[in-house]
């Protein structure tokens, strides 16, 4: 803890710290619990999107194997050839002044192939490829929300702290400390005023 002038301008100064510590205390509390309910909104947005990526494979398992085997297909043919992913488009949001990257679409590169070089079930397998691709670039987007909030979190949450169990308490026990110290001046200089009141009149009595 800083040393502190025990002087009414250092009194003055404290309690106007005080004031301003206690106004901006509430407002990042608030920010805190916005972040806190924002990231545990996506984290269970993030779950969801998991699952209906789970869901929507299991039930198109005929083509799932392809993702792993192209035993299928001839040499130099690839379900994943047909894919190509061409850019993620992202626009610009905003959560507790926080800019982050929203999810818009994923776009992928023209797809040409010759039907007798493919299984009939080809455009299936295609679809869900790009579904699942989306889905992948949603969560990855969203990851990084998570990761853009948590970080302000823990600088929001070490702010909290600094005020509630630092500053706060520190300021509150300055102004003690000046209190005291003045209330004991004051008292001091009333005794010497009656000393020397009390002096004053033994010198005029014998005087007289």
């Amino acid at each position: 803890m800083a040393t502190v002038k025990l002087t009414k301008n250092e009194q003055k100064k404290q309690k106007d710290q005080l004031k301003q510590f206690q106004r901006y205390l509430p407002t990042l509390q608030l920010k805190k619990q916005q972040l806190q309910m924002v990231i545990r909104k996506i984290e269970a947005e993030v779950k969801e999107l998991e699952l209906r990526q789970a869901r929507f494979i299991e039930s198109l398992q005929p083509w799932v194997a392809v993702f792993h085997e192209n035993t299928t297909f001839n040499d130099g043919h690839s379900l994943s050839d047909l894919v190509k992913v061409d850019k993620v488009e992202r626009e610009k949001g905003n959560i507790a002044g926080v800019p982050i990257p929203v999810f818009k679409t994923l776009t992928f590169h023209p797809i040409r192939y010759d039907f007798r070089e493919y299984p009939l079930w080809v455009d299936t397998g295609v679809s869900v490829l790009m579904e699942v691709a989306r889905l992948d670039a949603n969560i990855a987007v969203l990851q990084q929300q998570i990761r853009l909030l948590g970080r302000e979190l823990r600088v929001t949450s070490q702010r909290v702290n600094l005020f509630e169990k630092v500053k706060i308490p520190e300021t509150k026990e300055n102004i003690r400390k000046i209190q005291i110290y003045l209330g004991d001046q004051q008292t001091s200089a009333v005794v010497r005023g009656k000393i020397s009141k009390r002096k004053l009149l033994k010198n005029a009595q014998e005087s007289a």
